[in-house]
């Protein structure tokens, strides 16, 4: 038996262990496989009026595998019986359960409220599941840590890890084998061989590489000694000098710039960019608090250093980080950026007490807080989608009430302008709220007051963002934003005029015409990543015309490069494409054109509203 034939025995046994080890986990992850290669099947944009049905079932699928690990593990390292293990396993299908029905009848959007032809799942609801599988996989990895004679929970996280690096090289591997074969079979014998045939690889090789995952971990039930576990959570030597000696000192640098920049704040009373100390907070949180707890058992003289003087440090850091938060909410109040600070805030002091006094018996208190924070971010009323914009709207409308622009309850635009600062916060607020996701605004509030007329003509002031006199440039933003200025259009010699007034239509959807040589299709669809929007023409089910908008907004922004100007109005030569093809003549006029850079992210995103289709068959 070759190598290739014994690895591949060696994965069929690992899957197979997994199985008859985790079986409700394993049958949930097939199936969550087999919705995904469903929707590859199927075409867009037919699978639109099904895609809030596959996202539910994704979505409960996967929350039932990582519940059913949590559960199985639990049952199995408390009980020696059979019957707890099959009630973990019956009660990770009615988590399914339960988080489908949950997601289908209350979690959908009003499509008559957003505009497109289907239901979608809310943001709120695919975070309430997100935080859901979160809570269940820290669960799984508190309870692979007991009994404590033989593990704990440093030494469970770090098998953890290793399960995953392990299921994940293999996985890529396999991935790379398969994909080489596929491609030389596609070079080599069917040149025709569609391009689904690598997504099913894909999906494949990803139930395989968790199949792995789920395999490795050893045997928890109770009263067994597996000796495989001593080796699963043992660290090899390179970690230990990943850890202990790479790791730790770049920690403690950063720990050492972080006082630094307290002891400036002290003597020059300035604050960074709160984004950016978002960030930086965030990451030393949550990295400090992963290597005091993977470097738990590490007797080398630099891990022992670190682990004493992390929490106090921390504390120091977290001070500042506190004021730099009232600071920030005095500004602007609260927001979700400000909201998740302060958890994490909330987490990183708790935590660094904890190491502070009971040292490696705080890793048990530190996931039951984890757990706790991510449960409350999605409560009602204190939920990350709530309380920020319940703060928000309070804010608004002091300001409102104080200028004498909102009386009860409807807007009265003010006939000279208020203080500057006032503006900006205005301005501020408004923006905030109006893209608020799944947001319960009062009854004054326009989901357009960020177009610029419409909030001049409800407040009486143009909109005004801190330091500038624009949005475009705020954090490191820039922009080209061009609209279209009043003139004819000339369209005699065009037979047809297709509009779009619907979001439904520019998801992809097709507009038919019948003409003398057919049944034209035409699709404006638009990438979801960057914006950029292509037109495809199809007649008689033939594809004619597949034009992308990239060139064409390249034209555009070499002639309007993004800067800090605002809006400018543009002729219709500069917000109109002609494209002629052998059977048509096919001009678009566009409303309205945006460029957005991010000049921190360097990002780029486009936005270009098409106002009208006129054709011309030839």
């Amino acid at each position: 038996m070759n190598a290739f034939t014994k690895s591949i025995m060696q994965i069929a046994k690992g899957a197979l262990k997994a199985f008859e080890t985790f079986p409700a986990v394993i049958i949930f992850a097939f199936a969550f496989m087999l919705v995904t290669m469903v929707r590859i099947q199927i075409d867009w944009p037919q699978q639109e009026q099904y895609n809030f049905l596959f996202n539910c079932l994704h979505l409960s699928f996967a929350t039932g595998a990582l519940f059913s690990l949590m559960a199985i593990t639990a049952a199995q390292s408390r009980y020696e019986k059979r019957t707890p293990f099959l009630t973990a396993n019956f009660l990770g299908a009615a988590a399914v359960a339960v988080t489908f029905a949950a997601l289908y009848f209350f979690g959908g959007t009003d499509s008559g409220m957003t505009g497109y032809s289907y239901a979608t799942v809310t943001g709120v609801a695919a975070v309430r599941v997100s935080m859901a599988m979160l809570v269940s996989f820290l669960l799984f990895i508190l309870v692979a840590g007991m009994p404590k004679e033989q593990s704990d929970f440093s030494k469970s996280l770090f098998m953890t890890h290793k399960a995953f690096f392990i299921a994940l090289i293999y996985g890529l591997v396999i991935m790379g084998g398969a994909s080489g074969v596929a491609g030389a079979f596609q070079a080599l014998l069917y040149h025709d061989m569609s391009g689904k045939v690598y997504l099913y690889i894909g999906t494949i090789v990803g139930f395989l590489a968790f199949t792995i995952f789920v395999g490795y971990f050893p045997d928890f039930r109770k009263g067994n000694t597996d000796d495989r576990r001593e080796i699963a959570q043992k660290q090899p030597k390179f970690i230990e000098i990943l850890f202990g000696y790479i790791m730790v000192p770049i920690v403690l640098a950063l720990t050492v710039v972080l006082l630094i920049w307290a002891a400036k704040t002290i003597l020059t009373g300035t604050w960074p960019e709160f984004i950016r100390l978002y960030s930086i907070a965030t990451a030393y949180a949550v990295g400090g608090i992963w290597l005091h707890i993977m470097i738990t058992h590490h007797d080398a003289g630099l891990a022992k250093f670190y682990r004493r003087i992390y929490p106090i440090a921390a504390l120091v850091i977290l001070a500042f980080e506190a004021w730099a938060l009232v600071t920030q909410l005095n500004e602007s109040g609260l927001k979700t950026t400000e909201y998740y600070f302060g958890l994490v805030w909330i987490l990183n002091v708790a935590a660094a007490v904890l190491l502070l006094i009971i040292k490696a018996g705080a890793h048990h208190k530190i996931i039951y807080i984890i757990c706790s924070l991510a449960i409350l971010s999605v409560l009602p009323v204190i939920g990350f989608h709530v309380l920020p914009v319940t703060a928000q709207v309070d804010r608004l409308e002091t300001l409102l009430v104080s200028e004498g622009i909102l009386t009860d309850g409807k807007l009265t635009p003010v006939a000279s302008e208020p203080d500057l600062k006032v503006r900006e916060s205005i301005t501020d607020a408004v923006d905030y709220l109006a893209y608020a996701q799944d947001a319960k605004l009062p009854g004054w509030f326009e989901k357009d007051l960020t177009n610029s007329e419409v909030f001049q003509k409800n407040f009486g002031f143009e909109q005004v963002w801190k330091d500038q006199s624009s949005p475009i440039n705020n954090g490191g933003y820039m922009g080209t934003f061009l609209i279209l200025e009043p003139e004819p259009v000339d369209v005699s010699n065009y037979q047809w005029a297709i509009g779009l007034p619907d979001e439904s239509i520019k998801a992809g959807n097709p507009m038919i015409i019948v003409g003398e040589k057919g049944t034209y299709e035409i699709i404006w669809s638009t990438e979801a990543q960057n914006g950029i929007p292509t037109l495809k023409v199809m007649l008689d089910g033939t594809m004619i015309l597949e034009k992308n908008m990239k060139e064409y907004i390249d034209e555009v922004a070499k002639k309007y490069p993004p800067d800090n100007s605002g809006t400018t109005e543009a002729g219709l030569q500069d917000l109109s494409l002609k494209i002629d093809i052998p059977e048509l003549s096919v001009l678009l006029v566009f409303n309205n054109i945006d460029i957005n850079v991010d000049t921190q992210g360097d990002r780029i995103t486009y936005w270009m509203n098409l106002n009208m289709i006129y054709l011309l068959e030839k």
